[in-house]
C-alpha cells in the first residue's frame, strides 16, 4: 500500500500515511510491512500474526476511511530516547491526523499502542471513538511494565558497552518459538530509553481517575489468558491485562465502556487480525462510527 501522505512528528521525523477507503475516519497504527515466506512462517510460530497490519486495513476499509501507520516500526527506526512521553505521542497522533486532513477520527490500538489511545482521549476533543486492546484502561499494568523495560534497556546498555570494549558477541542460541526467557535483546539503547520514557511518565497516572469525555464511545478488550511471568532477567514480576480486565468489568461498563474479555486467548491470541477485525467491524457499526 502506497503512502498517501506524510506527518512531521514531534522530533522532527516524518512518517508516510495511507489512506484507504470511505466513511468515517479511523486511525490505526498497525504493523504495515511485508514478510517473506520464512518471516510469515516464524511470526506464526511465535503465535504472532504477519498479516495483521493489511487485514485490518483491507477489512475496516470497507466501511471506513482508514488511516494507517505504521508507528512502532517507525519509532524503532527513529528512537526519541529522552522525548516519548504520553503528550508528544498524543501530539504525533494529531499530526498524522492533520496530514490526512482528518478533523475527527477514532482510534484503534493494542498493547502500548491501546494505552497510547486513553492517553489521546484525555488530551484531545478531537476522538471520535476509541478502542483499547491488550491493555486495560483501569488498574493498568504501570509499574510492572516500568520493571520489564527498565530490565530490556539495561541488557541493551550492557551489550553496546560490551561491543564498544571490542568484546565478541555472544552466539544467538536456537530459541524455541514461545520461549520468551531465552529470547535476546534485538534493540538498542535508544530504543529501549524511549520505551523507559514513556513508562516513567507514567508512573502518577491515576487511571481510576482518568477524565475520560462523557459520551465518547470506547471498547476496550483483552485476552483472559492474557498475563505474562517474567523471570528475574527481565524484571521479575507478572504482567496482568486480562485479570484487570475481567475483575473490574462491571465498573467499566456502568462507566461507560463497552468490555470484551475473549476466552482462551492471551496476549498475541487476542491481537490476531482475525480476532480483531470482526470484534471493530461490529463494535464501530454499533457505535454509528461506519459508513
Amino acid at each position: 500500500m502506497p503512502p498517501t501522505a506524510a506527518a512531521v512528528l514531534h522530533d522532527g521525523s516524518t512518517i508516510p500515511v495511507t489512506i484507504q477507503g470511505t466513511g468515517p475516519d479511523l486511525l490505526l497504527p498497525v504493523p504495515l510491512a511485508g514478510h517473506s515466506a520464512e518471516e510469515a512462517e516464524t511470526i506464526r510460530q511465535w503465535g504472532a500474526d504477519p498479516d495483521l497490519g493489511p487485514n485490518l486495513v483491507q477489512g475496516l476499509s470497507a466501511a471506513n476511511r482508514v488511516i494507517a501507520v505504521d508507528y512502532e516500526a517507525h519509532r524503532m527506526a527513529f528512537p526519541a530516547p529522552d522525548t516519548l512521553t504520553p503528550g508528544n505521542v498524543t501530539a504525533d497522533l494529531l499530526a498524522i491526523a492533520d496530514a490526512a486532513v482528518s478533523t475527527t477520527f477514532a482510534y484503534y490500538g493494542y498493547s502500548w499502542l491501546g494505552l497510547c489511545g486513553l492517553q489521546l482521549a484525555l488530551r484531545t476533543d478531537r476522538l471520535g471513538a476509541l478502542a483499547m486492546g491488550g491493555f486495560p484502561p483501569l488498574d493498568g499494568p504501570y509499574k510492572s511494565m516500568l520493571a520489564v523495560t527498565r530490565a530490556a534497556h539495561q541488557a541493551a546498555v550492557r551489550d553496546a558497552a560490551a561491543r564498544t570494549a571490542g568484546e565478541p558477541p555472544v552466539p544467538a542460541a536456537e530459541v524455541e518459538p514461545g520461549d520468551w526467557d531465552s529470547a535476546s535483546i534485538q534493540t538498542n539503547a535508544d530504543q529501549t530509553r524511549q520505551f523507559l520514557t514513556l513508562y516513567e511518565a507514567l508512573q502518577d497516572f491515576d487511571d481510576a481517575a482518568a477524565p475520560v469525555p462523557r459520551g465518547l464511545p470506547r471498547l476496550a478488550f483483552a485476552g483472559a489468558e492474557d498475563r505474562i511471568d517474567y523471570s528475574p532477567q527481565w524484571g521479575g514480576v507478572q504482567v496482568r491485562i486480562g485479570d484487570p480486565l475481567a475483575t473490574h468489568e462491571h465498573e467499566l461498563v456502568q462507566a461507560g465502556w463497552d468490555v470484551r474479555v475473549l476466552p482462551g486467548l492471551d496476549h498475541l491470541g487476542a491481537m490476531q487480525s482475525s480476532v480483531v477485525l470482526p470484534l471493530l467491524t461490529d463494535w464501530l457499526r454499533k457505535v454509528g462510527w461506519a459508513a
